[in-house]
């Protein structure tokens, strides 16, 4: 195999502690979510502006992630906790999308539509026609950065054999990508594949090609650490 696949099943999922959805860590520089289960203080993308008794949203110290990759569950509008040092990039992977109000500027993000945005911004969800499940990147400002684009892979024309994407790598970069639909396979040696379900991910570090076919759509996500 060129990358190791991450599956849906094994996603660690936490609850919100404001009750407002689940987090599901797909993969990290560190063992963020773990280490806040434990403490007390899980990772939520919301705050909760009404529970006054509820404690405040966790932050992070200059000693946790680099790099975070996760799959939330918003089923509550209100307000994003605040990551100050944090860039994020949240995607809609399911549902009608939201508008994100960001430092008084709101913002239509539409399925399948990465957007960028920092996480120490004051940013509001409102949800556009009910809950929805967000891809989210979040890389510590000053130790990573990342890029997160939609990708097709698609046999064209239709009477056609399926079409290979090749997804290469590059030194001292981590490449994941996750399947926001199924009919998505990744090569392995031998000519063997493996088949990714929906929300599946495929992780490779450092040099090499990650190897895609089939007939579905995957989110690319780049990580790269700062000089």
């Amino acid at each position: 195999m060129s990358g190791d696949v991450l599956r849906w099943k094994d996603y660690r999922s936490v609850p919100w502690r404001n009750g407002g959805g689940v987090t599901r860590e797909v993969a990290s520089s560190g063992d963020v979510v773990r280490e806040l289960a434990a403490s007390g203080e899980v990772v939520g993308e919301l705050a909760s502006s009404t529970d006054v008794s509820a404690p405040p949203a966790p932050r992070e110290s200059a000693g946790g992630f680099d790099w975070r990759v996760s799959v939330a569950d918003v089923e509550a509008e209100g307000p994003f906790s605040s990551f100050p040092g944090i860039d994020r990039v949240i995607t809609a992977v399911e549902g009608a999308g939201m508008v994100l109000t960001v430092d008084g500027v709101p913002r239509t993000v539409g399925p399948l539509s990465p957007f960028a945005f920092s996480g120490a911004a004051v940013t509001d969800c409102r949800l556009v026609a009910g809950r929805v499940r967000n891809l989210n990147v979040m890389t510590r400002r000053e130790r990573a950065r990342a890029q997160v684009r939609i990708v097709t892979v698609a046999a064209e024309p239709a009477e056609s054999a399926d079409s290979v994407l090749e997804a290469e790598c590059a030194e001292g970069e981590t490449l994941l990508v996750m399947a926001t639909t199924e009919g998505v396979v990744v090569g392995g040696p031998n000519g063997r594949e493996t088949a990714l379900g929906r929300l599946d991910c495929v992780r490779r570090e450092g040099r090499g090609v990650l190897t895609l076919r089939g007939d579905g759509v995957v989110a690319e996500i780049r990580i790269t650490g700062m000089p």
